[in-house]
């Protein structure tokens, strides 16, 4: 795990900028840096690394190919490298002479021998990556199927520049990328802004299993894509696994298996995160399966009972025998870590599973270098509640011709009888046309936050251009939607930053190219059973961990945000940050009704999501904005 940076046709001094970019990036490879600069052609590519796999200075970056026509630097771990490495033996013969035992090395000689395209179509992995072609004088940013690792590219000061960490760009002298307030729709919907977006104007995140090359003579882009997920979801519901449920739950069980063991390869401490929850335990359970020796297992635990799972995770540590570590944090170690928020992210972020999601990684970091999550299972397996209740819900309202039902719902709308919460929903859920859209109105606003931004978005999410019915099975609908929307743009943003704060790499064996794949190919009734979800994972689970151990009611990965702010200390700080004079200043939200929705909330005891989102955008907007000092 490590941060990439370049910089192409910046006409400044490039090697103090590239210096600064890899100073702000310093927390994702604390172990070396390094940078390449071509003067003539003015291409500087930098680099910081979190030394994984060949410790040596053999696996440094910038990385130059033997054949001295290309130089790559590249965050992320390929799984499968062992495999590529043989085969590009058996195609170069003699002529090939490894330096190292990096994975480094073996993926830009697969690049350079046979294509960004086929190279990556490959590899089993994780990554954001730049390849600097001399030959072709052109620049290859790609990054992994998911979107696990990022990577951010756009003009600045008239270059084109690339970075992991959007605060990488700030650096570069003669920055003036101007807020997009077109996407402010969008976060204060969602708490996040998805790719292609970012907080700023002509920077964009690139899209997981896209390839976007760049000339370096005219800075003019080319896209393609090697991977979708799209794809993937929509093969797998056209061909799907004919075998029986028992037969499907063991090939999971061993594609689970050959993906764990590829992610445990490391030459550093290594262990997994453990929850009391189904994905977690199931990653963990398969892991010892596979060790020779105990698994190291993390899990921090909450003072609040109504959020704490850390008794339940003792137990299955217990049960499976793994060398378990757990740390109960108080509300005063939680709090702590608000005002790092905004250097973490480098953009509005507001999942407030984040602070968490912080807290066990600095505690995992004090005791290895990568970790292993059970992230992906709610959205590859059906695990999410919502996705049953719109099945219910879409079920009933596909029955009505849409254009009645479109018309149904604008007149019930600007009825003065559809005033209460439940008339409302029923009303907007009548108009969708959709279960994608259905699925995205399950987070509707109401009529007041959707007015916190002054500016009146332009921003359309990704996904939302799906045909109606795509793959013509709802649950799959929505779970589509989430792995191209909310997975990589909240849970993997929020895993990745948090863990890197601390310079811990995280893997995540469920998004693995063979498993996903495969849970596409899976009928309904193997991932649901009634109200419950995940039912093939439980499956294999349960092969290790007792039933009765794991049918608990979940408490969720969060904290009492609500009650928080409501504390002295806390609320000074949120008060101050929604001074109604400055946020007037700023002129980006309508002073008015951010304050309505304060006063909603501190008087009348309301208390909307978005208030979060508020505060974690202010922040932002004070100590990383354009404005604001670089630190």
């Amino acid at each position: 795990m490590c941060g990439i940076a370049g910089l192409i046709g910046y006409k400044g001094d490039q090697h103090t900028v590239i210096k600064k970019m890899n100073d702000r990036m310093f927390h994702r490879g604390p172990d070396d840096g390094g940078s390449y600069i071509d003067e003539g052609r003015k291409v500087a590519l930098g680099h910081r690394r979190l030394a994984i796999v060949d410790l040596s200075k053999n696996g440094a970056q910038p990385f130059v190919s033997a054949s001295k026509k290309s130089v790559m630097v590249y965050n992320g771990e390929i799984y499968n490298a062992g495999e590529i490495k043989e085969k590009l033996m058996a195609d170069a013969g003699e002529s090939l002479v490894f330096r190292s035992t990096s994975d480094t090395e073996i993926l830009l000689e697969a690049i350079e021998r046979y294509g960004a395209k086929e190279a990556l179509s490959m590899c089993k992995g994780m990554f954001g990556l730049a390849v600097y072609d001399k030959e072709a004088g052109t620049v290859t940013l790609a990054r992994d199927r998911v979107g696990e690792k990022p990577l951010y590219y756009g003009t600045v000061a008239g270059s084109f520049a690339f970075a992991s960490d959007i605060g990488c760009l700030r650096q570069i002298d003669g920055f003036d990328n101007a807020i997009n307030e077109d996407v402010l729709d969008i976060y204060f919907e969602e708490g996040y802004i998805p790719a292609p977006y970012s907080i700023y104007e002509n920077i964009y995140k690139l899209d997981p299993g896209k390839i976007l090359t760049v000339d370096v003579k005219t800075l003019k882009t080319t896209e393609i894509t090697y991977w979708s997920m799209k794809d993937a979801a929509k093969k797998g519901q056209k061909n799907l696994f004919t075998g029986s449920f028992e037969e499907a739950s063991m090939e999971l069980e061993r594609l689970l298996k050959e993906s764990i063991k590829g992610q445990m390869i490391a030459d550093v401490p290594l262990g997994a995160f453990l929850s009391a929850g189904i994905d977690s335990s199931t990653v963990v359970s398969l892991m010892q399966a596979i060790s020779p020796g105990k698994v190291r297992t993390f899990t921090i635990g909450m003072e609040d009972e109504k959020y704490n799972e850390a008794v339940y995770a003792k137990e299955i540590a217990a049960h499976l025998g793994t060398e378990h570590t757990e740390k109960y944090i108080t509300e005063k170690d939680a709090k702590e870590v608000i005002p790092k928020l905004s250097f973490m992210f480098g953009e509005p972020f507001a999942d407030s599973s984040q602070i968490p999601t912080f807290l066990v990684s600095q505690m995992t970091r004090e005791h290895v270098t990568v970790s292993l999550s059970g992230d992906g299972g709610d959205e590859l397996f059906c695990g999410y509640r919502s996705y049953q209740s719109l099945s219910r819900v879409w079920n009933k309202v596909k029955k009505i011709p849409y254009p009645v039902r479109k018309l149904a719902s604008g007149i019930m709308l600007a009825s003065p009888m559809t005033k209460d919460e439940v008339s409302y929903t029923k009303s907007v859920y009548l108009g969708a046309k959709s279960p994608y859209e259905l699925h995205r109105m399950e987070r509707e606003q109401d009529d007041l936050t959707k007015r916190i931004a002054k500016k009146k978005g332009r921003a359309k999410y990704k996904g939302m251009e799906l045909p109606a019915h795509f793959l013509g099975e709802v649950n799959h609908e929505a779970m589509l939607l989430d792995m191209i929307h909310y997975h990589p743009d909240d849970i993997l943003v929020k895993v990745d930053r948090t863990a890197m704060a601390v310079s811990l790499e995280t893997r995540v064996p469920m998004l693995d190219r063979d498993v996903m794949e495969f849970a596409w190919s899976l009928p309904i009734e193997y991932l649901r059973e009634g109200d419950t979800g995940k039912r093939i994972l439980r499956d294999v689970l349960y092969r290790y961990v007792p039933k009765e151990m794991m049918e608990r009611p979940k408490k969720g990965f969060s904290i009492p945000i609500s009650k928080w702010l409501l504390d002295d200390d806390l609320r000074d700080w949120a008060e101050e940050l929604l001074d109604k004079k400055k946020i007037e200043e700023a002129g980006i939200l309508d002073a008015d009704v951010v304050e309505k929705i304060w006063r909603d909330f501190t008087e009348r005891g309301k208390y909307r999501i978005q208030i979060w989102y508020i505060l974690m955008f202010q922040m932002w907007y004070e100590t990383e904005g354009p404005g604001a000092k670089l630190g």
